[in-house]
């Protein structure tokens, strides 16, 4: 083959590109929360909910990000708004109804871009249930409702979101 045969050649066939290499962070770990666990940290939550308001909830993990959260709720939350994060729940078990949207009632900001209400007025109402996903942006007033004897126990994400 001649050499301009061989450009034209090369030229119909370049080489694929090459990936750059991937630098790996030393402290990078992978984390893993099966729901057997999740369900005995939420075991300990519900013992600290009996002796508190209904409420427990821990960090699992925070991360660059966002957090990794567990909480458990026996009793009705306070109405409330995150400036700048959002809150994606993964509902484990139990059952309890979200009222998001409409108007933090008796609104007052308890920390930077933290706002808490009495209730949410004019909210729509969602049913969560064991396995169901709920994402709840940025600025959106939001109240978890649990009704007589339930409760729920959900894996919950902040995540960071401009509004």
């Amino acid at each position: 083959m001649d050499k301009l045969s061989e450009q034209i050649l090369n030229a119909m066939n370049p080489e694929p590109p090459t990936t750059p290499a991937i630098r790996q962070n030393p402290a990078a770990r992978l984390d893993h929360w099966t729901p057997a666990v999740l369900l005995e940290r939420a075991a300990y939550l519900r013992k600290l909910a009996a002796q508190g308001d209904g409420s427990a909830g821990e960090t699992l993990a925070e991360y660059p990000g966002h957090c990794a959260m567990l909480s458990y709720r026996s009793r009705s939350g306070m109405a409330e708004a995150h400036e700048n994060f959002a809150d994606l729940f993964l509902v484990l078990e139990g059952r309890a109804t979200m009222v998001s949207g409409g108007t933090l009632a008796d609104a007052k900001t308890t920390s930077p871009g933290e706002i808490r209400g009495n209730s949410v007025q004019g909210g729509a109402r969602q049913e969560m249930r064991a396995g169901d996903v709920l994402h709840v942006p940025a600025g959106l007033p939001h109240q978890i409702l649990v009704a007589d004897e339930n409760s729920i126990t959900s894996l919950v994400f902040k995540i960071p979101e401009k509004r």
